[in-house]
């Protein structure tokens, strides 16, 4: 359902307008009033005649109008009352400020269920409760307490914290940065992040949404939303609320490592959505995106009148993973042109620090005019002799002629720039308080650009055997057992395309032997426990035994020293397995989120995974191009590749194998955890190994 009934009302009431200065009611009544609204503002209160001038009402019926949108702010026992007020006059749209709800403990979260089933039976929608209200610029609509309303512009913000929105307005008054619309969306009782999404995505004032969230209701509709809006337009978010308490629970080492935040880092990604560490960066990014085009590449021009600054920019692109354009000869050669002899046509651009405003618009120009540069940042040290203002406009003028890269400004100091930076401002030409902010904002954007442009998702589902899973996960479910066992784990690999190493599981140590023989040696045996996750951390692997009498040796170590250490834990054989080839040793892994579903990940494997912790997540299901991401955005894919004069080892079939993987947990939800760990590879052409794999499950929700 639209919230065009919150953004463009006409008229408003408001329940529980006060006469005393102070008073939520009486501040967002002044603020309607003060904000400029020019349609009917109707003040409720039983206990006045007036309010600011205006006539006050005893309810809503004796209005004799239905208003357009009603703020509720009475005390918590008198909400639901308000609201069937709103029902009997036909009210489709209220904000309810009040607080008192599930924010205080189980008795106001019944009470806000209550109210939620009043709204929606009325057929409502409801903003609240506990939250700050609402602002609309263009229409100036400021049914909040957060303040006088900030200037106009083109981003549209919404907040689960009120206080938080409330300063964002404040910061932004000082900052001269404009809003389309600010939501405080509070408790989300009824309306939450997705229906402000939705309407900011739709909306023509808005072409930046910034939000900030403690949590997220629907993470699948959430994922779809973002995914949708973010083709269009940047969503920036800052995501509080979150900690790694749930991975100590885990018993993979996929579940350990997939704590909450790799979670939302994995949304935000798939969902294209610009991931904010606070609102400063927030305000940041969103002035920038607001204001200028995106970068089409990562290459950097630094244009600067002072060594130090321009070598801060250097320094923070180079650690950000942009570059530093590299100039073309014909670039450098205009720049000599221009410039004196001894300032630097390399990339930072020195232009001395006697610089004025003409040498600046050289060349600035001229930067820009390179291949090789996707955006530009104008860096200036007020000297004596600099020529501030007149800079200032010339990177405006600059930036209205240059319209296909963005241009930002990192105007150092105070008094001296200020009235350069309002120019500037003005120019719709944003400014920086340092240079690593704006290589940061760059750094976003580019990002954000690099999302947009990639191709559309296409997954692929390779033929697969789901009949012989499906029998063995109903089984274990059927039996209660959560872990499946090494052997069975496999025929689920092997039904996914998988190739696993043969094996055999042993209860005597002349039975191991024979099993050893069979498949021939080297073997590796491990001991076979349902209550044995971890199967080395017990003593329970021995690789490489070539001869009958190491293997017998090793299955009766095992079985007298195992129950010593793990005494209640059911042992029930060893595994007699054949040993792989050697290779490089990656994990791959899945660890299911309760909100956002199966999270693959991919690193380094082995004993080590957990210590190294280089691992990359990414949401099921992978396209391809997804699944090679997840490689090289780890240490570990360089030595894949073959650095430190190692072996080039096959990336596409590791690609492969996480795409079977993720077509796997994506066509059985039932699977909570799984690991195939070490996951062997070898050079291009040969074929990777499964030695192996643990599986966890329970009843798909």
């Amino acid at each position: 359902m639209s919230l065009q009934g919150f953004f463009e009302a006409k008229s408003v009431a408001v329940i529980g307008a006060s006469r005393k200065h102070g008073k939520t009611g009486h501040e967002i009544l002044v603020s309607l009033i003060r904000g400029g609204f020019e349609g009917p503002i109707w003040p409720v209160n039983p206990s006045a005649e007036e309010v600011e001038g205006l006539k006050c009402y005893p309810d809503l019926k004796s209005i004799g109008q239905k208003p357009d949108l009603v703020v509720i702010v009475v005390p918590t026992d008198a909400v639901l009352d308000s609201v069937r007020q709103c029902g009997q006059v036909g009210v489709k749209n209220i904000i309810v400020i009040t607080s008192g709800f599930k924010e205080v403990g189980p008795a106001g979260a019944r009470l806000e269920e209550e109210l939620v089933q009043l709204v929606r039976g009325l057929r409502m929608r409801m903003i609240g409760p506990n939250c700050l209200g609402l602002m609309c610029l263009k229409n100036k609509l400021n049914a909040s307490f957060g303040g006088p309303l900030p200037q106009a512009g083109s981003i549209g913000v919404f907040s689960q914290s009120g206080s938080l929105l409330a300063a964002i307005v404040d910061m932004a008054r000082e900052m001269g940065v404009g809003f389309s619309k600010l939501v405080s969306i509070g408790n989300k009782a009824d309306i939450g992040e997705i229906d402000v999404l939705k309407a900011l995505g739709q909306d023509d004032d808005t072409s930046v949404i910034a939000g900030y969230l403690e949590t997220i209701t629907d993470g699948d509709a959430f994922i779809r939303e973002a995914e949708r809006i973010s083709r269009d337009k940047p969503i920036l978010l800052v995501k509080a609320g979150e900690t790694g308490a749930g991975a100590a629970a885990a018993s993979s080492h996929t579940g350990r490592l997939a704590d909450t935040q790799r979670a939302y880092e994995c949304v935000f990604e798939r969902a294209g959505v610009v991931r904010c560490e606070s609102v400063t960066a927030q305000f940041d990014y969103a002035r920038a995106l607001a204001s200028q085009p995106l970068p089409v590449g990562p290459g950097v021009a630094v244009v600067a009148n002072a060594g130090g600054p321009g070598i801060m920019a250097a320094d923070a692109t180079e650690r950000s993973g942009l570059e530093l354009a590299s100039l073309s000869p014909q670039t450098r050669a205009r720049l000599a042109e221009k410039l004196p002899a001894t300032a630097s046509v390399s990339n930072p651009v020195d232009i001395l620090g006697d610089a004025l405003a003409d040498r600046y618009e050289n060349a600035l120009n001229t930067v820009l005019d390179d291949p090789n540069v996707h955006s530009a940042l104008v860096l200036l040290s007020p000297h004596a002799m600099t020529e501030c203002t007149k800079t200032a406009e010339a990177v405006v003028r600059v930036a209205n002629a240059k319209t296909q890269k963005p241009i930002l400004a990192c105007f150092l100091g105070a008094g001296r720039v200020a009235e350069a930076i309002e120019i500037l401002r003005r120019g719709n030409v944003p400014n920086y308080k340092s240079p690593e902010f704006a290589i940061a904002t760059i750094k976003a954007m580019a990002e954000y650009y690099r999302w947009r442009s990639r191709p559309k998702r296409v997954v692929k589902l390779f033929p697969v055997n789901r009949r012989k899973v499906e029998k063995i996960i109903s089984r274990h479910l059927r039996l209660g057992d959560s872990e499946i066992g090494e052997m069975e784990a496999k025929d689920i690999l092997d039904a996914y395309g998988f190739v696993t190493p043969k094996g055999m599981v042993a209860t005597t140590a002349e039975q191991a032997v024979d099993f050893a023989r069979q498949i021939g040696h080297p073997v590796v045996l491990k001991i076979w426990s349902p209550d044995i996750v971890h199967k080395a951390e017990v003593g329970g692997v021995r690789m490489g035994l070539t001869t009958p009498q190491e293997v017998m040796d090793a299955f009766d170590l095992m079985m007298y020293r195992i129950p010593k250490k793990r005494p209640g834990a059911q042992i029930l054989g060893v595994l007699v397995q054949e040993m792989c080839k050697s290779g490089r040793e990656v994990i791959l892994g899945m660890n299911r989120d309760s909100h956002y579903g199966p999270l693959m990940m991919f690193g380094t494997g082995g004993v080590m995974v957990e210590v190294l912790r280089d691992v990359a997540f990414y949401l099921a299901p992978l396209t391809a191009q997804e699944a090679k991401e997840m490689l090289m955005s780890t240490r570990t894919y360089q030595m894949l590749r073959g650095a430190g004069a190692q072996e080039n080892v096959d990336i596409d079939a590791i690609a492969e194998g996480l795409q079977r993987l993720s077509q796997l947990v994506t066509e059985f939800p039932e699977i909570q955890e799984m690991d195939i760990n070490p996951y062997v590879v070898g050079p291009e052409g040969s074929t990777p190994i499964a030695v192996d794999t643990r599986i966890k499950v329970a009843p798909a929700k």
